[in-house]
């Protein structure tokens, strides 16, 4: 499988991962579901855009590596017990989705992240080999 498609596919599943995170923590009342929603939206709307327009780009590698330090970072924040995991999760109904989902997100934004790596460490020697 090529990089590119490899790092498409992690990305958007990355995406995928941090709306079903967002949607829960909407539903268990932990955030706010009004108009503040609309910077995550945009925000993941340049993702998707980064995701499948942009991919070989050096503009969409950066955008994609972005992305992935934002759900790389997610379960270190959650876990990291700061009064963001309360009992509120640990006593509640499908706490299991809500930590496989913290998990999942970490670890298939961290194959993003070195895909994105390597993706721009690929086009700065293409670079530098032409130049």
């Amino acid at each position: 499988m090529k990089d590119n498609l490899t790092l498409t596919i992690t990305s958007l599943l990355s995406i995928l991962f941090l709306t079903f995170h967002l949607s829960d923590e909407i539903t268990r009342g932990m955030e706010r579901g009004k108009l503040n929603m609309a910077i995550p939206v945009l925000i993941l709307g340049g993702w998707v855009y980064a995701s499948l327009v942009l991919t070989g780009r050096r503009s969409g590698y950066i955008i994609l590596l972005l992305g992935a330090i934002i759900g790389m970072g997610v379960p270190f924040v959650h876990m990291a017990g700061a009064g963001l995991v309360s009992s509120r999760i640990a006593n509640s109904r499908a706490a299991f989705f809500w930590v496989w989902q913290n998990f999942t997100l970490g670890v298939i934004s961290a194959c993003s992240f070195m895909l994105a790596l390597r993706g721009l460490w690929r086009l700065r020697r293409a670079i530098s080999a032409n130049s």
